[in-house]
Parts: structure tokens; sequence; C-alpha cells
């Protein structure tokens, strides 16, 4: 009795497993997207921390950076 009990009840992950690992073509779908999506997470992370470390010191932040003093 206690065994059917057991075989009732579902692990937190057991929906997500039956859903995405039953069949090939939606795993490495979900393999393929989460690379792409979790790349564009990272990078936009890592891109938020470089500028707010370097604020000042960028390219972009040098207000007269290519111009040539004008002739009066």
């Amino acid at each position: 009795m206690e065994h059917a009990a057991r075989r009732n009840q579902r692990g937190p992950f057991e929906g997500l497993y039956r859903f995405i690992m039953r069949r090939n073509s939606v795993y490495v779908t979900f393999i393929i997207a989460g690379a792409f999506f979790g790349e564009r997470a990272v990078d936009y992370g890592v891109r938020k921390l470089w500028e707010s470390n370097n604020v000042g010191k960028r390219y972009e932040d040098i207000p007269v950076l290519g111009q040539r003093p004008t002739e009066e």
C-alpha cells in the first residue's frame, strides 16, 4: 500500500521532464533556445557591468574627441 501511495507522488521536476524530454525534437529545440537566450542574457549583464565600471573612461564619454579647433 505504501508503494502505491509513493508512486502517485511526483517530484518537483517530473512535469518538466515529461514535457521537455519526452520527444527528442522538443528536447533539442529547448537546448538550442536555452543556449541562445542564455547567451543574450549573459552578454547583456556583462555589458552593463562593464559600462558601469568604466564610466568616464569610454570613447563615448569624451565630448570633443576628433573635433578640430575652429579658427576665427
